[in-house]
């Protein structure tokens, strides 16, 4: 059995730069043959549509809203639905899996944390991080990277370009880091995919770290 998994994906619900809402992307996954996917909506910065000015607990749960429909429309679809989001600092934007909506309400000042007391936060509660187009590089983006804070590297991504992709696999060899793809996904109209192939289902984004690991899950591009 080939599982196939999405895990870099925005909805119209929270991201600001996306088009498509999570029963959407849901729908048009499942429809795709797809296992699960993960709802990783843009967090409480930049792009992210939740209002700055609403109490702490109302601002995650209007942030849980792309995931939650998308949830809702894949349990009667059979398509595994995982919580997680991208986190910015600066132009590093942090893939972050294997927490949940608890963990954010818990953490109030999550907003004043700097990246390393993020990272270390988030990897001692069981949480994974993967370093999203690490190098993404626009007129007014300074590359850095985060070796030591992040577990795994997102290599293939549909939204880049082959050199910065082929940058991002060099660095992940160069510090013998897990590779992962993904399609950065902002609307079910994108014809190119990227994303894990597994032998078996997934649980949970732990799950899909030790997948990573292990060599289990693999890369793809639907465009090659």
């Amino acid at each position: 059995m080939t599982c196939l998994y999405e895990p870099h994906l925005h909805t119209s619900e929270v991201s600001g730069c996306a088009s498509s809402s999570g029963a959407d992307m849901a729908r048009h996954f499942a429809a795709l043959g797809y296992q699960g996917i993960f709802v990783t909506d843009h967090f409480l910065k930049d792009t992210c549509l939740v209002p700055r000015d609403l109490p702490w607990a109302e601002r995650i749960a209007q942030f849980c809203r792309g995931h939650e429909a998308a949830a809702a429309e894949g349990r009667g679809l059979g398509l595994d639905v995982f919580f997680g989001w991208e986190y910015p600092f600066g132009w590093v934007h942090l893939l972050t899996y294997g927490l949940d909506r608890n963990w954010l309400l818990a953490h109030p000042d999550l907003l004043e944390w700097d990246l390393s007391r993020y990272c270390r936060h988030v990897r001692a509660d069981g949480g994974v991080i993967v370093h999203a187009h690490p190098f993404r590089e626009w007129e007014d983006v300074i590359i850095q990277l985060v070796p030591h804070k992040t577990d795994a590297v997102e290599i293939l991504s549909a939204a880049r370009t082959d050199d910065e992709n082929r940058h991002a696999r060099d660095y992940a060899a160069s510090y013998g880091l897990p590779v992962t793809a993904g399609t950065d996904i902002h609307s079910t109209s994108w014809q190119r995919r990227c994303g894990v192939r597994c032998s078996r289902r997934l649980k949970d984004g732990h799950d899909y770290l030790a997948a990573l690991q292990s060599g289990d899950a693999v890369i793809f591009d639907s465009a090659k």
